[in-house]
C-alpha cells in the first residue's frame, strides 16, 4: 500500500471490512476477550478491527436483547484531553442525525477508565472492501448507492454537520445492500470548526482548500463525495499519488481524468455530476447532496439541470414533470364543478347585470331603424351613403346616480328615462372612417359617436335611449347649398318634444344657453321635468336653420359640456417607455448570449400577430375603396408591433423565469412546442377554467350582497352582432397571454430578490390590491384581495398555462349579460360564449384523462 494511503489508514477512524477482522482477530492482541461483560450491560463477541480512532467490537446488549458496535478510544488517547473531547463530540454530532443511511449511535459508556460508545451493528462490509473485490458496480446498482450516500450525507449537511472524512472505508453496505455513512469522529458542527481541525481527515479524500488548510465547508464534504462516486462507479481512484506534497501539486496543475476513459458504459449525467463535484472552485460544486442526487441518472431531467447549477433548456423543461393528467374521479369532479359554476354565474350574474334594470327590449338593429326613421322625420329623409351605430354608457349619469344619495337611483335607471345606457346612430354622405388608429383604445378604425369628426358637412346623428326615444339630434348642413325661394318657415319644435316622449305642458321657454355647433337661424330652449323623473330638473335646448332642425339636446343636472380629449400623465408614457427600452436590451443581450427560448419566442410573436390581425379583421370598419390599403397596412403595423413586444418581453424575461421558476412553464413550453393532446397541458387547462370562473364569481359577488346595485361591467359592444363578440375573444386572448406574462415575470423577480415562493406572492397580492385596500370599501377590498390571491395560487401552484386560461376565461365570462330570460334578444350572446367555455371545459376534460376510462367501473375504482 503506498504510503499517502497508511497516513490515511492512520489518520481514519473506520469499521473494517470483514476481510480485516478476521485478521484483527488472529493477532490475539484483543483488548476483550469472546464472553466479556462490560457495564453489567455489553457481552463482546468478537473484535471487528482497529483504526486510528480506536477499536470497534461487536457485542450484545443484554439489557434491549440487541446486537450493537462498540467503539473504544485506544488509551494513550483516552489520556488525550483533546482527543476525549472529540470522542465525545462524536456522540453529540452523531446522535443528532437521523436518516436511515446513517449509522446510529445510541450512548456513551466507560469502563475502566475506557471510554466507548455504543452504536448500531451493521452485518455487512465497507465499500473500499466491496471495491477492492469486485472493481467497480454496475450503472443501476452505482447510482442506487450514489443515491443512499447522498441522502445520508444530506441528512448530515442539515443540522449543520460536516463529516470532513468522507471516503469508502466509511461507508458500510448492509446486507439488504444499503449504503450506511459510518464514523462521525472527525465530523464537526460547521460553526465551531476551528482552524486547526482543518487538515484533520484523510488526504486522499480531502478538498483542495482542505488539503491546504484553508477552509473546510459542505462544498468540501461535496468534493469528497466526488471522490467516492468516482470510485463507486470506476473502481479506480481519482489520484494515485506516494506522498501528501504530490497529492497538493496533483490538486493543483492536472484535473480529474474522466471516469468514461476507465469505464466506457457509464451513464453522461452521472459523469457529469461527478466532474461537478470535483471542481476545483468550491462555488462551481453543485450546492449540496440533494441536488448532487437530483442529478443522477434516473432522475428528473429538471430537477437535474437545476441540480447542476444550469438552466434548463426549453426543451428539457417541456419533458419534466409529470406524464398523466387527472384520475377520472378528479377530472370529472373539476367538469362538474365548471358547469355548476357557468349555471351559479347566470343566476348570479342576472341581478348585477345592468343591462337587466333598463328596459332594453330592442335590440341595435331595432334601434338603428328608429335612428333613421327619427332622422327622416326631422327634416332629412334621404338616403345615406353610410351609416354606423354602437351602445354606450352616459359615464356622467351613472356617476351622478352613484353619488346623489337623495334620489332613487336604480328606480330612475329602471325607467330608462336617464339613459345609463345609450344608442348612437350616425350616417353620412362619404364613408364613415377613422383618419388614423386611436392610442391606446384597443378599437381599430371602429368610428364612434364622436370619432370622426362630426363636424363634417352632411353628417347626422342621433342618441336614443334603450326605448327608441330621442336625446340627442344632430345635422351638419352642407357647405354650399343651393338658394331658395322665399324665407324658411320656423322649425317644428313641438316635432322634438313628441320623438323624445316628453310632455311640452310640463316646460316652460328658457333662455337658450348651449351653442349649436352647425349654422343656425333659431334657437330655442325649455326647463321642466319628466313624470318618470319629478325630482330632476330637465333642460331642452334646440336650434334650426330654414325650418329645418339641426340640433336637439335634452340636457340633466348630470349632463357635462364636451371637454377636450385628455392625454395619459407623462409618467406614465416615460415608465412604458422605459420598460420596452429595458426590454429591447435585455432581449438583444439575451438572443446574443444564446439564453432565450428563441423558437417558443417566435411561435409566441406568431400567435399574436394573428390574434391582432384577426382582431383588427373582425373588429375594423372596412370600405371598398383605396383607403383600405392604407387601413390594411395600419393594421398589420400594429399588429407587427405587438407581436415584436411580445417577442422582446419574452426574449428579455424568459430564460430568468426558466431558471428560478422553471415548473411553472412545463405545461406552456409543451403547448408552445404544438403538444395540445398532452394530459398535463388538459389538466392545466381544466385547473385553469375552475381558477377563472373563481375570479369572475368573486368579482359579482360584492355587487350582489354587499352594494346590491349592478355593476355596470357588461362589455356593449358584445351586443352589436357576432363580428363584434369574436373580435372580444381575440381581445380577451391577447389581454389573457399578456396578463399572464406579467404576473409570472412580476412573481419571479420577486421570488429572486425575497428567496421565498409566499412572501413574493404576498407582495404580488400586496401590490395588485393596494388601490382596492386604499380607496374602495373594505368587503370590496377583501374579495379583490381574494381574487388576486387566487390568481398567485394558480400561477403557484399549476403554472403559467393554468393562470393565462383562467385569465381567458375571465376576460371572457365576467363583462357578459347574463340573464335567465332566454327570450330576450342579448341572451344567445352569453350563452354562446358559455358555451365556448363549457366546449373547451370538454376538451381539457377530455385530454387530462390521457386515455383513461371513465365508466365500465373505472370510475368506481377510484
Amino acid at each position: 500500500m503506498p504510503q499517502a494511503e497508511d497516513n490515511a489508514e492512520q489518520q481514519a477512524a473506520l469499521v473494517p471490512s470483514k476481510d480485516s477482522t478476521s485478521a484483527s482477530s488472529s493477532t490475539g492482541e484483543r483488548r476483550f476477550v469472546t464472553g466479556s461483560i462490560l457495564a453489567g450491560r455489553y457481552r463482546i463477541v468478537s473484535l471487528l478491527g482497529r483504526g486510528g480512532m480506536g477499536e470497534v467490537f461487536k457485542a450484545e446488549d443484554l439489557k434491549l436483547n440487541q446486537t450493537v458496535a462498540l467503539k473504544f478510544l485506544p488509551e494513550k488517547i483516552a489520556l488525550d484531553g483533546g482527543m476525549l473531547a472529540r470522542f465525545h463530540n462524536e456522540v453529540r454530532i452523531a446522535r443528532q442525525v437521523a436518516h436511515p443511511n446513517v449509522c446510529r449511535v445510541y450512548d456513551i459508556g466507560e469502563v475502566d477508565g475506557l471510554h466507548f460508545i455504543s452504536m448500531e451493528f451493521i452485518d455487512g462490509e465497507d465499500l473500499a472492501s466491496l471495491l477492492r473485490c469486485i472493481g467497480h458496480l454496475p450503472g443501476v446498482k452505482a447510482v442506487e448507492i450514489a443515491r443512499q450516500i447522498c441522502g445520508g450525507l444530506a441528512a448530515a449537511h442539515e443540522m449543520g454537520i460536516l463529516h470532513r472524512d468522507l471516503k469508502p472505508a466509511n461507508v458500510m453496505i448492509d446486507g439488504r445492500g444499503k449504503a450506511r455513512i459510518t464514523d462521525f469522529g472527525l465530523a464537526v458542527v460547521s460553526e465551531e470548526l476551528r482552524e486547526e481541525d482543518v487538515l484533520a481527515g484523510t488526504p486522499a479524500y480531502m478538498a483542495p482548500e482542505q488539503l491546504t488548510g484553508k477552509e473546510v465547508t459542505q462544498s468540501s464534504d461535496i468534493y469528497s463525495l466526488g471522490l467516492v462516486l468516482y470510485e463507486l462507479f470506476t473502481g479506480k481512484r481519482v489520484y494515485e499519488t506516494q506522498n501528501i506534497h504530490e497529492l497538493i501539486e496533483l490538486h493543483d496543475k492536472s484535473s480529474p481524468a474522466t471516469p468514461s476513459s476507465h469505464v466506457k458504459d457509464i451513464d453522461t449525467l452521472a459523469e457529469r455530476v461527478i466532474l461537478r463535484c470535483l471542481d476545483k472552485d468550491p462555488k462551481a460544486r453543485p450546492a449540496s447532496a440533494v441536488q448532487v442526487a437530483l442529478a443522477l441518472p434516473g432522475g428528473d431531467p429538471l430537477q437535474a439541470a437545476l441540480a447542476m447549477g444550469e438552466t434548463p433548456s426549453p426543451e428539457m423543461v417541456a419533458a419534466a414533470g409529470e406524464k398523466t393528467g387527472f384520475r377520472p374521479m378528479v377530472a370529472v369532479a373539476c367538469l362538474m364543478a365548471i358547469v355548476a359554476g357557468l349555471v351559479a354565474l347566470a343566476f348570479l350574474g342576472r341581478p348585477v347585470n345592468l343591462i337587466e334594470k333598463i328596459p332594453f327590449e330592442n335590440s341595435p338593429e331595432v334601434l338603428a331603424n328608429k335612428g333613421r326613421e327619427t332622422i327622416a322625420q326631422l327634416g332629412y329623409p334621404e338616403r345615406p351613403f353610410d351609416r354606423v351605430y354602437g351602445l354606450d354608457y352616459d359615464v356622467d349619469y351613472l356617476q351622478y346616480v352613484d353619488e346623489d344619495k337623495a334620489t332613487d337611483n336604480w328606480r330612475q335607471i329602471e325607467n330608462g328615462r336617464g339613459g345609463a345606457v345609450y344608442f348612437w346612430y350616425r350616417e353620412s354622405p362619404n364613408h364613415l372612417q377613422r383618419p388614423k388608429l386611436p392610442s391606446g383604445r384597443g378599437q381599430p378604425e371602429t368610428p364612434d359617436d364622436f370619432d370622426p369628426p362630426t363636424s363634417r358637412p352632411g353628417m347626422k346623428g342621433v342618441k336614443l335611449d334603450t326605448l327608441g326615444r330621442l336625446r340627442e339630434f344632430y345635422a351638419r348642413l352642407p357647405q354650399v347649398e343651393e338658394p331658395k325661394a322665399g324665407e324658411a318657415s320656423a322649425p317644428d319644435w313641438n316635432r322634438l318634444f313628441t320623438l323624445a316622449g316628453i310632455d311640452p305642458s310640463r316646460f316652460t321657454p328658457a333662455e337658450a344657453l348651449w351653442n349649436p355647433e352647425s349654422v343656425f337661424d333659431a334657437r330655442a330652449a325649455w326647463t321642466g321635468t319628466v313624470e318618470e323623473m319629478p325630482d330632476s330638473p330637465l333642460r331642452v335646448e334646440a336650434a334650426g336653420y330654414r325650418g329645418r332642425i339641426v340640433l336637439f339636446r335634452l340636457i340633466g343636472p348630470w349632463t357635462k359640456p364636451n371637454q377636450a380629449g385628455q392625454s395619459l400623465p407623462a409618467f406614465i408614457g416615460i415608465m412604458g417607455f422605459g420598460i420596452l427600452f429595458g426590454a429591447a436590451l435585455l432581449a438583444w443581450r439575451n438572443y446574443r448570449q444564446g439564453k432565450g427560448d428563441r423558437q417558443g419566442a417566435l411561435r409566441l410573436a406568431v400567435f399574436s400577430f394573428v390574434v391582432h390581425m384577426l382582431f383588427w379583421l373582425f373588429r375594423a370598419k372596412h370600405v371598398p375603396t383605396g383607403d383600405e390599403l392604407r387601413l390594411l397596412s395600419e393594421g398589420v403595423s400594429s399588429a407587427l408591433y405587438w407581436s415584436a413586444t411580445v417577442w422582446a418581453l419574452y426574449i428579455a424575461l424568459e430564460p430568468y423565469v426558466r431558471r428560478r421558476w422553471p415548473t411553472s412553464l412545463i405545461t406552456w413550453s409543451r403547448v408552445l412546442a404544438g403538444k395540445f393532446t398532452d394530459p398535463l397541458v388538459g389538466r392545466d387547462l381544466l385547473i385553469g377554467i375552475l381558477f377563472g370562473l373563481c375570479f369572475t364569481l368573486l368579482e359579482k359577488l360584492p355587487y350582489l350582497i354587499v352594494f346590491q346595485q349592478p355593476s355596470g361591467g357588461v362589455a356593449l359592444s358584445n351586443l352589436l352582432g357576432m363580428r363584434f363578440g369574436v373580435a372580444y375573444l381575440l381581445q380577451s386572448t391577447s389581454g389573457a397571454v399578456f396578463g399572464a406574462l406579467a404576473i409570472t415575470f412580476l412573481l419571479t423577480l420577486l421570488r429572486a430578490l425575497l428567496r421565498r415562493d409566499w412572501l413574493a406572492g404576498a407582495v404580488v397580492v400586496l401590490i395588485i390590491g393596494l388601490p382596492s385596500l386604499l380607496f374602495a370599501p373594505p368587503v370590496f377590498a377583501v374579495f379583490q384581495v381574494i381574487l388576486v390571491s387566487l390568481v398567485v395560487l394558480a400561477f403557484i401552484r399549476f403554472g403559467q398555462l393554468a393562470l393565462a386560461t383562467s385569465f381567458l376565461v375571465f376576460f371572457s365570462l365576467n363583462n357578459l349579460p347574463y340573464t335567465t330570460n332566454l327570450s330576450a334578444w342579448y341572451a344567445a350572446t352569453s350563452l354562446f360564449v358559455m358555451f365556448l367555455v363549457t366546449a373547451l371545459a370538454g376538451y381539457a376534460f377530455y385530454t387530462s384523462l390521457g386515455g383513461q376510462k371513465v365508466f365500465k367501473g373505472k370510475l368506481l375504482e377510484e
